[in-house]
């Protein structure tokens, strides 16, 4: 998106540096990445890198407000509430596309948040390798507030870790072997030193957790939690027995899980800006829009792009026999900003936000990007394009105000 960095790196990139790259981020983490990595990285201009971070500012905004548990008290499934939650979040995900304005400029609509961690370890071994194997401008950066490599996993460590004993602190999810993110566990055990554990290999001792590492039984004192507990909800038939995780244990939860429902799609009427495209909880719509090409339906619970409609009928609407459960989102027009060798590409990023304890504001650290040719983004969607999938933002400076 910045035209002479873009137009340089297209004309520099070979097949080779690719393979490179991917072998590399494999070597570092232990394993290669399961889903398809981009051949690219996005280079954001300063003009939107300004607006991103005001966009994010103005969502930040309101989860501030003294009132926004109480807002979002509905947002938790009865079924999946987990006692002990805590006052706030300790990461947000912000994800925006990247769409054109009538002005022709470029500019952020926000897709979708989460009171949830996301691909914190390996999103940095991503760019240190777009980096190694490419000419990424030394201008250019990943990080925001003043981070580099050693202060941004030293923060991580500080988040997730504290004054613990990392053998008593797990990444707990469901069948982490099995997962598509797996290669972000393994960085985070490289560069954190947990260990990430299945739910079914917990032991309940009274209301205290272990594990066995090493063959040792080991006390869990944090979990740095990586289920969604509805996909949990789903899989319970297939799991066997395991730690009922929704009773009062003493553990502390990185972040806690309710959380991923009150910073959600849920949030987004409770949110007004330029950057946030109008939404409305279905059983509040005053009226169906004569223009439904012009919008998206999604469910609340759900994730990774499941169930949204994107061609939505009167006959859509009509059928939800829930809509207390559903939102009305005005859609969102991609920009194919990205100019690849096959084709332009459009894309999302996520803003990446670290809450640590006792301070006042969540503070913006790291990036995420997604690529794609398709009408969805994501990487279960992508198809045999090239160009495409997982990748990582470097942004240009903020310019100064004029």
């Amino acid at each position: 998106m910045i035209p002479s960095v873009r137009k340089a790196y297209n004309e520099q990139f070979t097949t080779s540096a690719y393979h490179h790259f991917l072998q590399g981020m494999a070597e570092d983490a232990g394993v290669a990445p399961a889903f398809r990595v981009a051949e690219t990285p996005v280079f954001v201009p300063g003009d939107l890198t300004a607006k991103l971070v005001q966009a994010c500012e103005e969502v930040v905004n309101v989860i501030l407000r003294p009132d926004f548990k109480t807002l979002t008290e509905d947002a938790i499934p009865p079924a999946l509430r987990v006692p002990g939650e805590n006052d706030h979040p300790h990461f947000i995900v912000i994800d925006f596309a990247v769409t054109r304005n009538e002005a022709g400029e470029l500019e952020p609509q926000l897709i979708e948040l989460q009171g949830f961690p996301t691909m914190n370890a390996f999103q940095q071994v991503m760019a240190k390798q777009y980096r190694n194997h490419f000419q990424i401008p030394a201008e250019l950066n990943n990080y925001f507030n003043g981070l580099d490599d050693e202060s941004y996993y030293q923060l991580l460590r500080d988040m997730i870790i504290g004054n613990l004993p990392p053998e008593e602190v797990i990444l707990l999810e469901v069948k982490p072997e099995e997962q598509k993110t797996k290669i972000d566990f393994y960085s985070t055990e490289k560069y954190l030193g947990i260990r990430a554990v299945c739910i079914t290999d917990l032991v309940q001792e009274g209301n205290q957790l272990f594990y066995r590492r090493d063959g040792v039984l080991t006390p869990v004192k944090r979990i740095y939690n990586r289920i969604i507990f509805d996909d949990l909800q789903r899989q319970q038939s297939t799991l066997g027995e395991h730690v009922n995780l929704f009773q009062d244990l003493d553990v502390e939860w990185i972040t806690h899980p309710n959380w991923f429902y009150r910073i959600s799609k849920y949030t987004m009427p409770l949110l007004h800006s330029d950057y946030i495209p109008k939404s409305w909880y279905l059983h509040q719509l005053p009226v169906i829009p004569t223009d439904l090409e012009n919008y998206v339906l999604k469910p609340l619970f759900s994730f990774a792009g499941q169930g949204v409609k994107i061609d939505v009928t009167e006959e859509d609407i009509n059928a939800i026999s829930d809509p207390e459960n559903w939102i009305l989102q005005h859609r969102v027009k991609y920009d194919p900003a990205i100019v690849t060798p096959d084709g332009n590409a459009i894309c999302e990023i996520r803003m990446m936000y670290i809450w640590p304890d006792g301070a006042a504001r969540p503070m913006l650290v790291h990036n995420l990007s997604r690529i794609s040719k398709g009408r969805m983004i994501g990487v279960g969607f992508n198809s045999d394009d090239t160009w495409v999938g997982g990748s990582c933002c470097f942004f240009e400076a903020i310019p100064p105000a004029t």
